[in-house]
C-alpha cells in the first residue's frame, strides 16, 4: 500500500451464518494477519456485513465480536444480546405486493444484473427488523458509530445503490441504516429511510466494492461471504444455493476487475470448502451457526494467510 493511500475493508452480505463466518475472518484477520480491522480507512458493510462493519466502527474488537457470537465469556455484551435474536430459517408469509418492481425494468435497461431484476419479482416481506434498530440503537446511541468513514450499503427500489454513511448519503440514524440494508426482497419490507424506501444493498451487489473506485483508496480487504472465486461444486440442495452464489459471484469477479485495474490491490477472502459444507443450502439456518463456526475458527487462518499471500501484500 502506498503512503498516501487508504486501505478499505468491504464486508459482504451473507445472512445469519456468513455473519458467523465473518465474525471469525475478522478474529483471524486481527490475530494471524496482525491488522485491526478497526483500522480500515473506510468500513463497507452489506446486509449481515453492516452489522459487522456497524460494530468495528463503534470500536468493538474483533475477538469480542466472535466470542460474543459464539456464546463465551469474554464476548461484547451488545453484541451477544444482539445474536441470540436472530430471524426464522424461512421468511414469513410475505404480502401481495411487490414494491421492487423497478427492478425488473432496471434488469431490462441492463442497469442491475439478471439477479438484481428477479428481486422484483418477489412480493413484500413481512419479517421484522426490530432486533437490527436496537442493534444500531445500542451502538450508537447518539445516531451514528465514531468510525468517520462506515458505509452501509442499501438500494432503492429502482437498484441504485445508496452507501448510508457516506458524505452524500440521506441522514439515518444506525439502527434505520443496518435494517435497510438487511432489507431482503421477499423477507422483510423495503425500510424507509429519510422518506425514502431502501432494500437489501446485496439485492444489487453483495459487497459493493466498486464504489470505492474514485477514492483514494490503495488497498481493499475483502471479505464476501456469498461468492466463491473459481466456483464451488455441490450435491442436493446445496446446488439451489450454488446457483445464487455463482451469480453473486460473477459479480464480485466484475468489481475486483474493476478495483485491480485501476491499480487497487484487493486481497480476496471467500468461504473455503469445509465452510461451505458447514453453511449447507440455507444461509439464514441459525441451526447450523455453532458448526459454522467452529468450522471456521479452523479455516480462517489459513483462508486469510494465503489471501494476502497471492497479492503479495503484508497486512
Amino acid at each position: 500500500m502506498t503512503r498516501h493511500s487508504a486501505r478499505a475493508l468491504v464486508l459482504g452480505c451473507g445472512g445469519t451464518l456468513g455473519f458467523a463466518w465473518t465474525a471469525a475472518v475478522l478474529d483471524a484477520l486481527h490475530a494471524k494477519a496482525g491488522w485491526d480491522p478497526r483500522k480500515a480507512d473506510i468500513l463497507v458493510g452489506t446486509s449481515a456485513g453492516a452489522e459487522a462493519a456497524a460494530m468495528l466502527g463503534a470500536g468493538i474488537p474483533a475477538k469480542a465480536i466472535l466470542d460474543a457470537v459464539a456464546g463465551v465469556p469474554g464476548g461484547d455484551a451488545v453484541v451477544a444480546a444482539h445474536v441470540r435474536r436472530v430471524p426464522d430459517r424461512l421468511p414469513p408469509v410475505p404480502s401481495p405486493r411487490w414494491p421492487a418492481a423497478g427492478l425488473i425494468r432496471a434488469a431490462l435497461r441492463r442497469d442491475v444484473d439478471t439477479l438484481a431484476g428477479l428481486a422484483g419479482l418477489l412480493p413484500r416481506g413481512r419479517g421484522d427488523a426490530t432486533w437490527l434498530r436496537e442493534l444500531g440503537d445500542a451502538l450508537a446511541p447518539g445516531g451514528w458509530v465514531p468510525h468517520p468513514a462506515t458505509w452501509l450499503m442499501t438500494a432503492d427500489l429502482t437498484g441504485k445503490r445508496v452507501a448510508l454513511g457516506s458524505p452524500d448519503a440521506p441522514p439515518a440514524r444506525l439502527g434505520e441504516a443496518i435494517a435497510a440494508s438487511w432489507a431482503i426482497p421477499g423477507w422483510f419490507p423495503p425500510s424507509v429511510v429519510d422518506g425514502r424506501p431502501l432494500l437489501d444493498g446485496g439485492t444489487v451487489s453483495p459487497t459493493s466494492a466498486d464504489l470505492l473506485l474514485g477514492h483514494d483508496v490503495g488497498e481493499v480487504v475483502l471479505i464476501a461471504p456469498m461468492s466463491s472465486e473459481g466456483g464451488a461444486p455441490a450435491r442436493g440442495a446445496a446446488r439451489l444455493e450454488r446457483l445464487l452464489r455463482t451469480a453473486m459471484t460473477r459479480r464480485v469477479d466484475d468489481e475486483v476487475r474493476r478495483l485491480r485495474a485501476a491499480g487497487v490491490r484487493v486481497v480476496r477472502i471467500e468461504p473455503g470448502p469445509a465452510d461451505l459444507a458447514a453453511m449447507g443450502a440455507n444461509f439464514m439456518d441459525g441451526r447450523r451457526r455453532e458448526h459454522v463456526l467452529a468450522t471456521a475458527s479452523r479455516t480462517a487462518p489459513a483462508l486469510v494467510a494465503e489471501a494476502f499471500e497471492r497479492e503479495g501484500v503484508r497486512a
